[in-house]
Formats: structure tokens, C-alpha cells, sequence
């Protein structure tokens, strides 16, 4: 089985940053892609940013120039630096990883449990 583990969510001032990490584990052949969603109450889960295997990057309009996705330093992790964070940034952070499993040959979607970031003062 495979399982997104996820880190660094909180509470934080306007203007200041967070950093989230994400470890993918498990019986991992190959992850071909990680990204960070969001998510707020009444509001359809959002794409924030992607990553490939390959090290292409997208980003939601949104977080351009203030977020930066990365991968971890360790094996299958993925990092998001938020930085210059607004009210509206505010939601449940989902990490979502496209996953081919030792026990398959075609790759399957994971999810992480979420985590709640906060921008208020």
C-alpha cells in the first residue's frame, strides 16, 4: 500500500511564510507526479502546484511568485514553500501523488489526510 504523509501546516500572520512536506511510502515502483490542492468549505478542491518527475513545475495562478514546489530531500517527498501568504490562502492543503505501485503497472491516484493552513491575523 502506499500512504502521503503530510507536515508543516498552521497558523501564520499575513505576509508571513509556511512550508509544507509531503512523504509518499509504501511500494513505490515510481512516483510520476506530485502536487498540493486546497480546499476550502463550499468550494471545489483547487490545484495549487504540480510537479514531475522530471522536475516541471505548474502553479495556480494564485501562488505564482510566492509558492515553490520541490522535491524533498528525501526519496519520494515533495516540499511546497509558501511565502507571502494572504487571508485567502487559507484552506485545507491536500498532497496528491500519482503513483505506479510495485504491485501494478498502471499508476494510481493517493491522497494525504490534509492539513490546515490559516492566514489571519
Amino acid at each position: 500500500q502506499v500512504q502521503l504523509v503530510e507536515s508543516g501546516g498552521g497558523l501564520v500572520q499575513p505576509g508571513r511564510s509556511l512550508r509544507l512536506s509531503c512523504a509518499a511510502s509504501g511500494s513505490i515502483f515510481m512516483i510520476n507526479v506530485m502536487g498540493w490542492y486546497r480546499q476550502t468549505p463550499g468550494k471545489q478542491r483547487e490545484l495549487v502546484a504540480v510537479i514531475t518527475s522530471g522536475g516541471s513545475t505548474n502553479y495556480a495562478d494564485s501562488v505564482k511568485g510566492r509558492f515553490t514546489i520541490s522535491m524533498g530531500n528525501a526519496k519520494n517527498t515533495v516540499v511546497l514553500q509558501m511565502n507571502s501568504l494572504k487571508p485567502e490562502d487559507t484552506a485545507v492543503y491536500y498532497c496528491n501523488a500519482l503513483v505506479r505501485p510495485r504491485i501494478s503497472s498502471e499508476a494510481l491516484d493517493y491522497w494525504g489526510q490534509g492539513t490546515q493552513v490559516t492566514v489571519s491575523l
